[in-house]
């Protein structure tokens, strides 16, 4: 858990409620997005069939303008009904949503740039 903390501190966590869609081969899952970050984020998925931890997970964040953000994720850790996902791939376009969703809600560009600034150097 510590790596999850340090995690917490480098990069603004926003709450952010929104439906998304889950994808992992073949299976799919409607999930409740709780926060998100330019790392990752939090979702509660049905607890009766989850995602394989050991494989990768395609989310479709829906936006309320039929805007998308697109992320590939890999589960990073569990808590009940919440399931924490970190991000390894994101487009462009969805990149670009993600940050002004985190400016809006964090109040702070500055932060935004260099949080993006880490990612690219990581």
């Amino acid at each position: 858990m510590a790596t999850n903390d340090r995690e917490r501190r480098l990069f603004s966590r926003v709450n952010f409620q929104a439906r998304a869609d889950f994808h992992q081969g073949a299976r799919s899952w409607e999930a409740q997005v709780e926060d998100v970050s330019l790392q990752g984020l939090m979702a509660t998925l049905p607890s009766a069939d989850r995602p394989a931890a050991t494989e990768a997970v395609r989310a479709v964040i829906h936006l309320a303008d039929d805007t998308v953000i697109q992320m590939n994720l890999r589960l990073a850790h569990t808590r009940g009904a919440q399931m924490g996902f970190r991000c390894e791939n994101i487009d462009l376009d969805s990149i670009g949503h993600l940050r002004r969703l985190v400016e809006l809600n964090t109040g702070n560009p500055r932060n935004c740039e260099q949080e993006l600034a880490m990612l690219a150097s990581g």
